[in-house]
């Protein structure tokens, strides 16, 4: 195949090589794949786009809760905050883009309709700072269309280089820190970034989202993955503007790649979606797991505390 690619380092090549942006190479490389036509490629990309904006719309509106009551309603109440943004020190971009994040995941919550994309987990961080920027830029649509074709080439050389994006294997890392490096790749282009500048924005938002768990309270995604969405789209965007401004990332994209796959392989199994560890053996993961009927969590696994040893932890 002309246009395949196995990592990030091939993917530059073959932009340098056709002259062409990443969007543009996701888009052939998917033509030669699957035999498809490019109006073909493009339609199926507009239904995904059509989709994550559905979710938004629906989920800035809505006041429903989940099942279990953990989540919801806060996408509407960010969102109206943009409506006057006060003291707020975050620009009008990156409240929308978290209103956005938000909306989409409290969607997933509710059994709502969205796109996995990376995944369900971490599905707000794309739509959240694509469609804010998109919004705040005047931007047409099929600079948005470029945009998540170049976020989804990011994802597939991840995928390719022998990544994850599943936090079952790599921890929160693989799906939210996978997402923002996506995420910092799409806007990147959106923007009129080089190919180089997407790349480097991937790296720059990846590489500070190492090491980060999996620890959902009672196994759902929902607490903390909503609302670690919102806070990620900040890592994406804050990403973008350093590569913007010609700060490029010590470490290549494709070595941030290879570290993060050398921390899941050294991760405990407890932060690895499993609700054994972190947040999820918290006093109110418990009251979560005993709420939901699961059963009682092995006393290895809850959360020591000085009150229940008498001494210091460390």
């Amino acid at each position: 195949m002309k246009y395949d690619f196995n990592n990030c380092t091939e993917l530059l090549k073959l932009c340098k090589k056709y002259n062409l942006p990443i969007s543009q190479i996701a888009v052939k490389r998917e033509m030669e794949l699957f035999n498809k036509t490019k109006p073909q490629v493009r339609d199926k990309m507009k239904q995904i786009r059509d989709a994550m904006w559905d979710a938004i719309q629906k989920g800035i509106k809505s006041t429903e809760k989940s099942k279990y009551g953990i989540t919801g309603g806060d996408a509407k109440k960010i969102y109206e905050g943009t409506k006057n943004m006060g003291n707020l020190l975050h620009s009008k971009v990156a409240v929308r883009a978290m209103a956005y994040a938000i909306a989409t995941n409290e969607q997933n919550a509710r059994m709502g309709r969205i796109v996995a994309f990376p995944t369900a987990g971490g599905a707000g961080i794309i739509p959240g700072v694509l469609f804010s920027t998109w919004e705040h830029m005047k931007s047409s649509k099929r600079r948005m269309l470029r945009a998540l074709f170049t976020a989804s080439a990011i994802g597939v050389a991840i995928l390719e280089k022998g990544g994850t994006i599943s936090a079952a294997r790599g921890g929160c890392q693989a799906e939210v820190g996978v997402g923002a490096a996506m995420a910092a790749a799409g806007v990147t282009e959106m923007r009129g970034g080089t190919p180089e500048q997407c790349i480097n924005a991937a790296a720059l938002a990846l590489k500070n989202c190492l090491g980060l768990a999996c620890d959902p309270l009672g196994g759902l995604v929902e607490v903390p993955c909503v609302k670690r969405n919102a806070i990620y789209v900040n890592v994406a965007i804050g990403a973008s503007d350093l590569s913007l401004l010609g700060i490029e990332s010590y470490v290549p994209m494709d070595e941030v790649a290879d570290a993060m796959m050398n921390i899941a392989d050294n991760m405990w199994q407890g932060i690895r979606e499993t609700a054994l560890g972190g947040l999820a053996i918290t006093p109110t993961g418990i009251k979560i797991r005993e709420k939901m009927g699961l059963k009682p969590l092995p006393k290895k696994f809850h959360l020591k505390t000085c009150k229940d040893c008498n001494k210091c932890r460390l």
